[in-house]
């Protein structure tokens, strides 16, 4: 599902990155993808979804790192940082990264648990 803007007029990038990060917590997508001037905004306002791990990624490394690591399931962009091209070789890589080790799914467990006590 496209959330976003279809013109070139300002849109509020918290906005766009809650109605994406719903609609991962809730089940609705597998993961997002939010795009903004640096990508920063968007990761903050996602990772304030419970259940939604945001990363900024500007390169195909952290892509990577993010999803195997890290079990990001919302990839934030910066349209003023990466160049397209770039961009769709960074998505390539997110989407088909997978979280395999346990040790890291051991580490999520504990952000996990971060999430919850700070109720």
């Amino acid at each position: 599902d496209d959330v976003g803007t279809e013109t070139s007029e300002p849109v509020d990038y918290p906005d766009i990155a809650a109605s994406v990060a719903r609609q991962v917590a809730r089940g609705e997508a597998d993961a997002g993808i939010v795009i903004d001037g640096a990508g920063l905004g968007s990761t903050i306002a996602a990772n304030k979804v419970r259940g939604v791990r945001a990363a900024m990624c500007l390169n195909q490394t952290l892509a990577r790192y993010a999803r195997q690591h890290n079990g990001a399931n919302v990839l934030a962009l910066g349209a003023t940082l990466v160049a397209q091209a770039d961009a769709l070789d960074i998505v390539t890589v997110f989407v088909e990264t997978p979280m395999r080790e346990a040790r890291y799914i051991r580490r999520l467990a504990k952000i996990r648990e971060l999430e919850r006590s700070t109720e």
